[in-house]
């Protein structure tokens, strides 16, 4: 997967150097063993040949990989298979700060990865990617589609290929005014979102507590993004899901459930995979049933279309009608891109929405403060829409603040695409990278008081403030950032809004302290449990 996640500290401050091109492998520094360096006083590059660690002419120290701390292979096999590290992903993150600094290296299996957990050096490290950024090793997913003959999709793909795709997908998701459109589809979901809150708290003896409320908004999340891809309802929110839907659930779930499973096939070799075939046959099984579900909705969308063409009838549309209409995609690349895309949605958005509620339910002065802002902006029955979010800044600052507490992916991965110095090292071209975001979020020279919810802390009190940016990107940052951030934003602030302007979040006796897990993503390590009280 996109992240094995650990990651380091070390105090250095040297810039990127991304002109570097010539070929280097692990662990040698150079064509001779030479360690590259800034000539200070002259102002090119130069190299000091046979001594990593001599300086040259008073130019900063530039140390090899073979210098760089880390875990010994031992210590991440024992701390992944022996003490389920797989779980604890983004714990061991700030261990390995306290124990090596901020970068750092690492094996696992056949993988090195050089892991960075500060926020400058990430913002070195993206600020000098090019124009198609190369995401971290996703060999098992390449290898499903290859074997069932898919196309890979803008998460999978890489290249020119990830390019051409992103320049078509981005015309109709990546802003906010291309997502405004969709507000109206999202607000009739979170009316049935209502509705199954007042049916899930009318079976409990207190009439207010839902159970798990991450399960309500993994159906929510689910129902509000197939109504942007697919352009139809699926039934999530109904007391009786269809058939079909819960099928894909099952399938969803399945490829979540198999995140160490998969972990521990990446780090075998091939050759070993007949003898522990399950992990790679569940894997297969689980891609076969979300690509299923796509194509059967594409394919609907697509009939719906080719008969009101033939009856001559204008075709209104949104996302899928367009790519249909455009054929910028071909329908394997269409295929593959609704399922990679609704893939990575549902989750985000549910395990997002989750950690809101129980964060608002636990701090009542602040979940006061924000429903004062709704109420002024738009009382409590008017329904909100794209246009009206960014009236609200404390209703952003909550979902900001949410996702850097619980950032869905606690790390990023990237592969070098140039010779870089970082940090003090060299680092060669071709070197997978582990972008530690959840220890930076809570890195006290970034974030003061950062285990506490404080959400005032990204309002900009005036036009120089500065708001930290690379310390929390929960959605990445530049051209390789996330595509569907908009959209996802869009359906948390919309639910969020409109559940604040009915219910109060509070706790009940149900209501437990929960903890983060690794997942796959970061995700509630138990049930969430919230009273949603009835407005006055």
């Amino acid at each position: 997967m996109a992240l094995l996640g650990h990651c380091l500290r070390q105090v250095w401050g040297v810039e990127v150097l991304g002109g570097c091109r010539s070929v280097h492998q692990f662990p040698r520094m150079g064509a001779a063993g030479q360690a590259v360096r800034e000539d200070v006083e002259g102002g090119r590059r130069g190299t000091s040949r046979g001594c990593p660690a001599q300086e040259v002419r008073g130019a900063p120290l530039v140390k090899s990989l073979e210098d760089m701390p880390g875990p010994s292979t031992l210590t991440n096999l024992l701390e992944f298979f022996w003490r389920d590290g797989f779980s604890r992903i983004h714990e061991i993150q700030q261990k390995h700060v306290c124990e090596y600094g901020h970068i750092f290296k690492s094996h696992f299996g056949p993988q090195f990865v050089v892991s960075i957990a500060d926020r400058d050096m990430v913002a070195q490290i993206l600020r000098a990617e090019r124009e198609a950024p190369q995401r971290a090793n996703m060999e098992s997913w390449e290898e499903y589609r290859d074997l069932r003959g898919r196309s890979t999709g803008l998460i999978s793909a890489e290249g020119k290929k990830w390019l051409s795709m992103r320049s078509v997908l981005r015309q109709k998701i990546l802003k906010p005014k291309d997502v405004a459109i969709y507000s109206e589809g999202i607000n009739n979901v979170v009316t049935d979102l209502m509705k199954r809150i007042y049916t899930l708290r009318s079976k409990e003896q207190d009439g207010e507590t839902v159970t798990n409320v991450n399960d309500l908004y993994f159906k929510y999340s689910m129902e509000a993004v197939a109504t942007i891809l697919y352009e139809c309802r699926l039934g999530c929110l109904d007391d009786d899901v269809p058939k079909q839907t819960l099928e894909y659930i099952e399938a969803l779930e399945l490829m979540f459930s198999m995140f160490k499973t998969t972990m521990y096939a990446g780090a075998i070799p091939k050759w070993l995979r007949p003898l522990i075939p399950k992990p790679w046959r569940e894997f297969c099984r689980s891609w076969d049933g979300l690509f299923k579900f796509s194509q059967i909705h594409v394919d609907h969308r697509l009939k719906e279309i080719e008969s009101s063409l033939n009856s001559g009838e204008d075709v209104q549309g949104g996302l899928l009608t367009s790519l249909l209409l455009s054929k910028e995609l071909t329908m394997e690349e269409i295929y593959a891109n609704t399922t990679e895309m609704l893939l990575a949605g549902v989750d985000t958005t549910s395990f997002t929405l989750s950690w809101a509620t129980y964060l608002l339910a636990w701090n009542p002065e602040i979940q006061q403060a924000v429903y004062a802002e709704i109420a002024q902006n738009l009382g409590k029955d008017v329904t909100p829409v794209a246009e009206d979010v960014p009236k609200m800044p404390l209703v952003r600052a909550v979902l900001k603040e949410t996702l850097r507490l619980f950032p869905v992916l606690p790390g990023n991965g990237r592969v070098t695409q140039d010779d870089l110095v970082v940090g003090g090292y060299f680092i060669p071209k071709g070197t997978q990278l582990a972008l530690c975001h959840y220890s930076t979020s809570y890195e006290e020279d970034y974030f003061s008081a950062a285990e506490e919810f404080r959400p005032e802390r990204w309002i900009r009190q005036g036009k120089l403030d500065r708001v930290d940016n690379f310390g929390s990107i929960p959605f990445g940052y530049g051209i390789r950032s996330c595509i569907g951030r908009r959209v996802a934003e869009l359906e948390i602030h919309l639910a969020l809004i409109q559940l604040l302007q009915k219910f109060e979040l509070k706790v009940s006796p149900k209501t437990q302290a929960v903890s983060p897990k690794t997942h796959g993503l970061l995700c509630p390590a138990g049930k969430i449990n919230v009273r949603f009280v009835d407005r006055e």
